[in-house]
């Protein structure tokens, strides 16, 4: 199936990173969000960073005016109606996204494929929001879009081994590298990566290290290029601590038990780079 245009639902850092790699692609691109000041944002986001590749002599600016051009902005999911792919990239709640989903249903056409960007969300409950469970899929970004590599590519359980085909040969297009992953909780990355930070977070709870010798230790000794706490607090505390809930309750298996002081930490509003303070404090 041949995909020309897509849709990206949310304009916050992962939605516009998704919007601009696809519009650097070569693909049309409709970045929505219901809120017109997210999406100028958003828009001003992507502008800003092809900008600062001109400088850098990465694109020429007739390129970076090329790209631009291929990005329209949108409000309302009815402007699916043209679209060959659709990704969400809104807030982690499965609610939310299940209402998404269920209302794309009715707009996008029959042959379009629809994609969560989730990052621990189960894909097969997300599916039986629709009438397409066979066309939908996990698609996960890293964060930065733009720079990081990795995509995993989730299947549901009825996703079908053409949608599998069709989103994983769109991903190299992007210059990406597609990893087929099964639907568990956390998939691969999280499932590994979120423990981890657990666990260094317990080594603080513990005071068995400061957070400064947690994160030099994985840095030094295990050639990390961030370490644990450090890269928590620019996910997010309060993300860190819904996707250990997540793998908590999927797996039901106390090795996934978030430690008290992360749920201490996002109880008291510190929640990394993004609120000023976490593991470490931040200027505004």
């Amino acid at each position: 199936m041949a995909i020309n245009t897509v849709m990206v639902i949310g304009a916050g850092q992962m939605g516009a990173g998704i919007a601009q790699v696809f519009a650097q692609s070569g693909f049309d691109v409709k970045l929505n969000d219901l809120q017109e000041e997210a999406l100028e944002k958003g828009r001003a986001g992507i502008e800003k960073r092809l900008t600062r590749a001109v400088e850098k002599g990465r694109m020429t600016e007739d390129e970076k005016t090329g790209r631009l051009s291929r990005l329209a902005t949108t409000t309302t999911l009815a402007d699916a109606h043209d679209c060959d792919f659709v990704v969400e990239a809104v807030v982690e709640n499965m609610d939310v996204k299940k209402k998404v989903f269920s209302e794309l249903d009715t707009h996008a056409p029959a042959h379009a494929i629809l994609a969560s960007n989730t990052s621990s969300l189960p894909i097969t409950e997300i599916a039986a929001s629709t009438k397409r469970a066979d066309q939908v899929i996990g698609m996960h970004f890293m964060n930065p879009v733009p720079v990081m590599k990795l995509v995993e590519i989730i299947r549901g359980l009825q996703t079908s081994d053409e949608t599998y085909q069709a989103i994983e040969d769109m991903t190299k297009q992007l210059s990406k590298t597609p990893v087929e992953v099964r639907d568990f909780p956390g998939f691969v990355s999280n499932r590994v990566l979120m423990p981890m930070i657990n666990e260094a977070i317990y080594t603080v709870y513990e005071g068995v290290a400061e957070p400064e010798a947690v994160d030099e230790v994985m840095k030094l000794g295990m050639n990390h290029p961030m370490g644990p706490l450090t890269l928590a607090d620019f996910i997010g505390l309060d993300t860190c601590l819904y996707i250990m809930e997540v793998l908590h309750e999927g797996f039901g298996d106390s090795k996934y038990r978030p430690c008290p002081l992360l749920r201490q930490y996002v109880q008291a509003g510190w929640l990394g780079k993004k609120s000023g303070r976490g593991f470490y404090q931040y200027e505004s």
